[in-house]
């Protein structure tokens, strides 16, 4: 029953690990990155697919509790595909405003600037959904 916990952490903290070695082969490291929303691959993924695996391999895939974790799982994925990226967009337009009305001390004092890249690709997603499923699947038939 642990390993239901344990095993979408695990998927979780690899998706972070690899997204930090990845941005800091593209950025200067930054510990920031470990816990960033966003970029390859996707850690919300991970974890929620992993979740879901598991569950589904040991409460059975007919189980009311696979069902729910399947339907917040991808409730959860389709929010980081379009709500959180739709944001992002969103942040940096407002970002670009407020640059262009720079001179207005009010905009630059009260508002910070925003981030523009908090959502995923769906390659990030689909790369986080494939280490969360084969997290799952090798913590359940070689590990617990």
């Amino acid at each position: 029953m642990l390993d239901i916990l344990i095993l979408p952490l695990i998927a979780g903290l690899i998706a972070q690990l690899a997204k930090f070695v990845i941005r800091s082969n593209k950025q200067k490291i930054s510990l920031k990155n470990i816990v960033a929303y966003s970029g390859m691959p996707s850690g919300h993924s991970a974890i929620v697919v992993s979740l879901a695996t598991i569950i589904g391999l040991e409460e059975g895939l007919n189980s009311p509790i696979f069902a729910i974790t399947f339907i917040l799982a991808f409730i959860i994925i389709r929010d980081a595909l379009g709500l959180r990226r739709y944001l992002g967009e969103h942040g940096k337009i407002l970002n670009v405003l407020v640059k262009d009305l720079k001179e207005d001390e009010l905009l630059d004092n009260n508002y910070p600037r925003l981030l523009e890249k908090i959502g995923h690709t769906p390659g990030e997603v689909v790369v986080g959904s494939v280490i969360g499923f084969l997290v799952s699947l090798i913590g359940f038939f070689f590990i617990f």
